[in-house]
């Protein structure tokens, strides 16, 4: 009994390590050592075919997590020594063919000293020439092409990112601002850099508060999993806050010359690591050496409830080819574990390929549940057959192929895709018995509260670059319980379990 006993407290104990610390968030703060790098955390990565022209994909990068933006007066900016990447492999065998790599350069235009980045001398309304002057802290940016050894510069003239938005009296039409920082690329694509809204959405304190979420076993009901304009019982945590975003969309001709092929990719940042050369008398020189990998991105979720804390810093640092290191993380789930031990169910723990299967391999490949030579790597996947879906037109959901929407995660990744829902169900068995999951989810069914034009009522930016305008720092506001579009909390205090702010 005393053996029992220390069985069931050790796992608890497992679990409430397993959900501390960014467990759930989509790669945010995801592994000790990227969580104080912000300029360098993936904390998104987006591949879809684009629904306004559905000869294009679009690759969206997100870095530098949980933006306030009310955080000045040194707001959130590009890392000049980071080196961001967007990483395709055309050719299913796990490997990278073509990188995009976006380098930026930032200047100080501050003749006056101002302790400021932003100011209204006279308001902003362009980022370059009149109108510009208030940037005092400008980022410039490149866009390379890599494919083999050729190496080509997209840019058609100088890239400049879209600085934080402030507030009205600086930026007076952020929007129009923003817009300017749409530029063509030579390869007939286009390129955004620059702060948008969050989101993604999740009931982060209650997934960090060792899973508890506001409905006692988490699961929605038909109706509630059918309506995406009502977040049922969970409170988007992430709203208000901002994020960092280099958006690329290109013709699906310039990546694959086959149009109906499956693409695999996944976004990283690096940094040249610091070498000291004291071959002159003795006295140490600081030169440029070879590109560290610091963090790595394919499908979401994989590095906060897959990879084990104690080797999610090596999961970044390691190229997707090599996640059979990792097999064991997929094979037998902590998530799955924990879960059951939250809730009380008996969802399967072990001998799990078909995590495997789903998240390391191309359907080409052999779907042993096992990784042999090559082929298994993590990549967010993309079947270019498959026709994109607008926003709020019939067979759009948020919940993918397990909505009947087979535009969406896992098959590459839309913006509002549920993948809190969808994830939670897939680990809870939904591959291996759909009929038999219950409709898990954390009660967050919306991105609540994006600002701006061309959204629509639950949160979908419609156009490039495909992410709302971000919240300005003077009148930011983020959305709790009980407010409009968030579950009420009941009139009698006697049902705490169903009180959404409990």
């Amino acid at each position: 009994m005393k053996r029992i006993t220390h069985i069931i407290g050790s796992v608890a104990l497992c679990t409430a390590a397993l959900l501390s610390g960014g467990t759930m968030a989509a790669s945010h703060r995801e592994a000790p050592l990227i969580a104080n790098d912000p300029t360098a955390d993936n904390t998104d990565f987006y591949m879809f075919r684009s629904w306004v022209n559905p000869a294009n994909v679009v690759f969206i990068l997100n870095v530098i997590p949980v933006q306030e933006p009310s955080g000045g007066p040194n707001y959130f900016n590009f890392g000049d020594d980071v080196l961001y990447k967007i990483n395709v492999d055309t050719n299913a065998d796990g490997k990278e063919d073509l990188t995009y790599e976006i380098r930026f350069t930032t200047e100080i235009r501050d003749p006056l000293q101002l302790p400021l980045g932003y100011v209204a001398l006279p308001p902003i309304t362009a980022l370059t020439g009149p109108g510009s002057e208030g940037i005092l802290l400008r980022q410039s940016y490149k866009v390379t092409q890599v494919r083999g050894h050729s190496r080509i510069d997209l840019g058609t003239q100088t890239m400049y990112a879209v600085p934080s938005r402030v507030g009205p009296l600086t930026m007076p039409n952020y929007e129009a601002l923003a817009a300017q920082g749409i530029y063509a690329l030579a390869n007939g694509g286009k390129v955004f850099a620059g702060q948008r809204d969050e989101s993604f959405y999740i009931d982060l304190g209650g997934a960090f508060d060792t899973l508890n979420l506001r409905r006692t076993p988490p699961i929605l009901s038909a109706a509630e999993d059918a309506d995406d304009s009502v977040n049922p019982f969970g409170n988007d945590t992430l709203s208000g806050f901002n994020i960092s975003t280099i958006a690329i969309e290109v013709p699906i001709t310039t990546i694959t010359g086959d149009v109906n092929s499956v693409i695999g990719a996944y976004v990283s940042t690096e940094r040249q690591k610091v070498r000291i050369d004291r071959s002159q008398q003795n006295r140490p020189a600081v030169n440029a050496g070879p590109g560290v990998q610091l963090s790595r991105m394919g499908n979401p979720l994989v590095n906060e409830l897959i990879i084990g804390t104690n080797r999610k810093d090596e999961w970044n640092s390691v190229d997707p080819s090599d996640e059979a290191r990792f097999l064991d993380f997929y094979l037998n789930s902590r998530l799955a574990l924990a879960m059951n031990v939250r809730f009380g169910t008996n969802f399967p723990t072990t001998n799990r390929t078909d995590l495997v299967n789903a998240l390391l391999k191309y359907p080409s490949q052999p779907q042993s549940g096992t990784c042999g030579r090559d082929d298994c790597a993590e990549l967010l996947r993309l079947n270019l057959g498959v026709a994109p879906k607008m926003p709020g037109t019939a067979g759009y959901s948020r919940l993918g192929p397990l909505g009947g929407d087979n535009a969406g995660w896992p098959n590459g990744r839309r913006p509002n895709d549920d993948v809190t829902d969808v994830a939670l169900r897939v680990v809870a068995g939904f591959l291996l018995n759909p009929a038999g999951t219950p409709r898990l989810g954390d009660g967050v069914n919306f991105n609540i509260g994006a600002p701006g034009a061309n959204v629509t009522a639950n949160g979908i930016y419609t156009v490039f670059p495909y992410l709302p305008t971000p919240h300005d720092g003077r009148n930011r506001r983020h959305v709790d319980c009980g407010e409009p579009a968030v579950a009420a909390p009941p009139a009698a205090e006697s049902t705490p379990a169903a009180n959404p702010c409990n």
